[in-house]
């Protein structure tokens, strides 16, 4: 298990199934490493803390050009 990676800190698979971003409505990748759902279309990454989602744009991390492209 890496440093990233803490027990009890998962986020429920059937929850990100249903998951979408609040503000496209459109489909968010987990990316377990940094702990965050990703939008690509609205070009934010929601963070993940204590394995509760924040969906609030307010909280999220904008990202770069090369994450939005992979």
């Amino acid at each position: 298990m890496t440093q990233t990676q803490r027990p009890g800190h998962e986020v429920d698979p059937k929850l990100l199934e249903i998951l979408v971003c609040p503000l496209t409505k459109g489909p968010l990748d987990y990316d377990r490493a940094r702990q965050e759902l990703v939008s690509r279309s609205a070009r934010l990454a929601y963070p993940i803390r204590d394995g509760i989602p924040i969906m609030l744009a307010d909280e999220a991390r904008r990202l770069d050009e090369s994450e939005i492209k992979r």
